[in-house]
């Protein structure tokens, strides 16, 4: 069969008609194209600044010696260079996102028409359009909003992406930026929050899962959606063997592997959000919100994690024993009970078990505090229930403790049986102490506890409450208590400034002064009301004579030691003008009674305190180091600032001498004697100081003092050695609140006696606990005496030179010139009478 002439003629006329229409449309697109990108190339943005891309990278807080404490930011990224991210995770990306990203030039014409076929074919968008390019365009530069001219901008950014970057450039981009869900950005931060792990520790199958979430990373959740993300997984699977990049062993493994995603928070390796929150909120202050939170910044505290831990132990465990020995206030809440109540909605029928573990879910845990309800009381011990579902058991040694709590005055007896504490329903808190489950409650006193280096001021521990989650307020920084009797060391210091000495005498005798104002007497008294007449001041410190410091002001003077007062540091309008002031009636917080206090253990210097030793950009590079003014006798100042810039820390700075050596020299031998107390108790002559309860360290380089405010409403230890100082608060955030007393079952003929909360009991007992593991890091250190002191033996009882050598002398220290002239010229009564340890637990004031 032949065509005719004429059909073939026509036919070529179509094929020529069409290759003139197809070049003539093809020159029309491509200047289209040309024009459009003229068109929107001012709109564009500048591809290269790519090469100086700054991720938005948390902020991250850590201890001295490197451990994490907080994160802030509202992104989480970890961003990594391509060769810490494993193979099997690039590829498991470039096999659902763009198999061909390493051929194409930024837009693949084939990749495009490869996924519209089989979206037509199987109904299934098993791979992308979009490049890994494009989405590096859209996600650095542009929004996500579906339009037109979004998407011509995007392929023209594309373009020129692969202009100005290499293929392994652009591809890190993309691991780094993508948004991988629960605020997670890039493949590292991705990694943490669902396994807890580095990328070079995930299975396959994690990785999978990771590289599937970009397509929608809400829907493909595997915390969120488990089963849709478990197909995606898969299909994520099938795309790599059908590339071949795995086996098919592999692609069997990781395919039936199950589900293993769990919401992790930050890798923390020390809970410590007091300082966490002092290091967000100075970087805020410092840089702004908005680059605090996204730059990448490290900050290097002054704290050792080892000292950290070591004061959260301690306030952890004293307050606990002050909220013991106080009672058992009760059950949170009762949801059944055994016997119908009149006027009672609580129901008789316990409910069913889920709604018991609904009911325990929707609970916070405190501190290890467990909530839980009591299911069964027996004889000496009851069954709980945890929200977990586990039934433990609580024995009468975790029971025993649980008097019930009157007031803070008082408590009821002791129990004898479990359903003397609690019955059947009660939601009660319960904590585990080696392998023994216990009876808590959750604390209503609070606590403060800060320690420093006297020497530099850096901040070696700070706990600002009993729990963060609790009450964010910082007691350490922002709370102002009255000081109690932790003020006598200044006013005494004073007293050595005017030419007092410590064999100095002080009638300590009631006091009884008129205050027409009032209409009233004032009788200031000591606590316990024993008074020793005639007495000279280092005893009067040791013991905490309150009478001692008031007559000690009226000779010095308000005004005069006011003006003393703020040369450590203490705000003048925190002193109110009046001889309460002798007593403590002063409100400062923890943090300025331990500065303070440093400059009696760094003879005379007034430090700064600081908690930030060095911050660092995103790659570890520093931009800011402290240069803190230092205690140094024996430096050269040069500068006078407390720290500067990178650029300015290499000068030495001096802090300012406050008082002279020779003073705090002596102000710290009186503090020694708060803890060691004096005279010998073999002979009958010894007695105690206040903070006798600091013994058990068996330092000889201790010094502190007590105190406690009327009514015992504040409690406070501030104690010294030459390496450390640390300051314990215990008190109410209720300032009306007072700590009370303990009433305690001995038998004293009788007489049921009393323990007044107190200093000594109440705060110096987390020092301790907290110099137990400080001071294993510091040698003892004597203070060398310094030169202008010197020693020569007293009368005990007057102060005088004496030539006896038995108990009724002692040598002592005086500044050279001050130290008495006259002998002793007849036996004198002794006034250090032995009081007994148990009459100073309670330093008022």
């Amino acid at each position: 069969m032949h065509t005719s002439p004429k059909l073939r003629v026509n036919s070529l006329k179509f094929i020529k008609w069409i290759l003139k229409a197809s070049i003539i449309l093809t020159i029309v697109g491509c200047v289209s194209l040309v024009g459009l990108y003229k068109y929107l190339s001012p709109d564009l943005p500048d591809v290269k600044s790519l090469k100086q891309i700054e991720l938005q990278i948390p902020l991250r807080v850590f201890t001295e010696d490197g451990l994490l404490i907080s994160q802030y930011g509202e992104k989480r990224r970890i961003p990594l260079t391509l060769d810490q991210i494993p193979q099997d995770m690039l590829n498991a990306f470039l096999a659902i996102e763009d198999s061909r990203f390493y051929q194409h030039p930024g837009i693949d014409p084939i990749g495009i028409t490869r996924a519209a076929i089989s979206l037509i074919v199987t109904g299934e968008k098993k791979q992308g359009a979009s490049t890994i390019t494009q989405q590096v365009a859209r996600n650095y530069f542009l929004t996500r909003k579906k339009t037109f001219t979004r998407k011509i901008k995007e392929v023209f950014l594309a373009w020129n992406i692969e202009q100005e970057l290499t293929k392994d450039e652009i591809f890190l981009l993309y691991l780094n930026k993508i948004a991988l869900g629960h605020r997670s950005f890039g493949v590292g931060a991705a990694a943490q929050v669902y396994y807890g792990k580095e990328v070079h520790e995930l299975t396959l199958a994690q990785m999978a899962v990771i590289a599937g979430l970009p397509k929608a990373p809400s829907a493909l959740n595997p915390i969120r959606s488990p089963e849709r993300s478990r197909a995606r997984r898969n299909l994520v699977l099938a795309r790599m063997l059908d590339l071949k990049f795995i086996s098919q062993e592999q692609y069997d493994e990781a395919r039936n592997a199950p589900t293993t995603a769990k919401r992790h928070g930050a890798q923390i390796d020390l809970y410590a959000p007091y300082l966490g929150e002092m290091v967000r909120s100075y970087m805020v202050e410092k840089y702004g919100l908005e680059a605090a939170y996204s730059k990448g910044f490290n900050v290097y505290t002054t704290v050792p994690s080892h000292l950290q831990l070591a004061a959260q132990q301690a306030v952890k465990k004293n307050i606990v024993s002050y909220d013991e020995r106080h009672g058992y206030r009760g059950p949170e809440a009762q949801l059944w009970q055994a016997e119908p109540q009149k006027q009672s909605e609580i129901p008789v029928e316990p409910p069913a078990r889920e709604n018991v573990l609904a009911h325990l879910a929707g609970i916070k845990t405190f501190k290890g505090l467990l909530p839980a309800v009591v299911v069964e009381t027996e004889e000496q011990q009851l069954n709980a229930i945890l929200a977990s579902g586990e039934v433990i058991t609580i024995n009468w040694n975790g029971l025993k403790w649980a008097r019930p709590y009157i007031s803070d005055d008082s408590q009821g007896k002791a129990p004898k049986i479990a359903s003397d504490i609690v019955t059947p329903g009660a939601v009660v808190r319960v904590k585990k102490i080696a392998d023994q489950w216990q009876l808590s409650q959750i604390p209503e006193v609070s606590s403060a506890f800060v320690s420093l280096d006297p020497n530099d001021g850096a901040i070696k521990s700070i706990v600002g409450g009993y729990d963060f989650a609790k009450s964010q307020f910082n007691r350490v920084t922002q709370a102002k208590r009255q000081i109690g009797s932790n003020i006598k060391p200044f006013i005494y210091s004073h007293a050595m400034e005017r030419g007092y000495t410590l064999a100095s005498i002080v009638n300590d005798v009631p006091i009884t002064k008129w205050d027409k104002s009032q209409g009233s007497a004032w009788r200031p008294k000591n606590s316990p009301p024993v008074y020793n007449g005639p007495t000279r001041l280092r005893l009067g410190l040791a013991q905490s004579k309150n009478v001692m410091s008031v007559k000690l002001i009226q000779q010095l003077g308000i005004k005069q030691t006011i003006d003393y007062l703020t040369k450590f540091g203490f705000g003048r309008g925190d002193l109110p003008y009046g001889e309460s002031l002798a007593l403590g009636s002063a409100s400062v917080s923890p943090l300025s009674a331990a500065v303070g206090y440093a400059t009696f253990a760094n003879g005379g210097f007034k430090i700064t305190p600081y908690f930030i030793d060095r911050i660092e950009d995103q790659s570890d590079t520093p931009v800011f180091i402290s240069n803190p003014a230092v205690a140094c006798p024996s430096c050269q100042s040069t500068a006078t600032a407390n720290s500067a810039d990178l650029e300015d820390s290499s000068a030495i700075k001096l802090a300012p001498r406050v008082i002279s050596e020779h003073n705090a020299f002596l102000v710290s031998q009186m503090m020694r004697s708060v803890v060691t107390g004096g005279g010998s108790w073999k002979n009958g002559t010894g007695w105690a100081g206040t903070g006798w309860r600091a013994g058990v360290l068996k330092r000889r380089d201790l010094g502190g003092k007590t105190g406690t405010t009327n009514d015992s409403k504040d409690t406070w230890f501030s104690g010294v050695t030459p390496s450390l100082v640390a300051t314990s608060w215990v008190g109410f955030d209720n300032p009306s609140r007072a700590l009370g007393r303990v009433f305690r079952n001995k038998n004293l003929g009788k007489k049921q006696i009393t323990g007044k909360e107190a200093g000594a009991k109440t705060a110096l007992p987390a020092w301790v606990d907290y110099m137990r593991v400080a001071l294993k890091d510091y040698p003892q250190r004597i203070t060398p005496v310094p030169q202008g002191i010197k020693t020569v033996r007293i009368d005990r009882a007057t102060g005088l030179l004496t030539t006896k050598v038995d108990h009724t002398s002692r040598f002592e220290y005086f500044i050279a010139g001050t130290e008495p002239k006259k002998h002793v010229k007849q036996p004198e009564v002794f006034v250090d009478s032995p009081e007994k340890k148990s009459h100073f637990d309670d330093d008022i004031f």
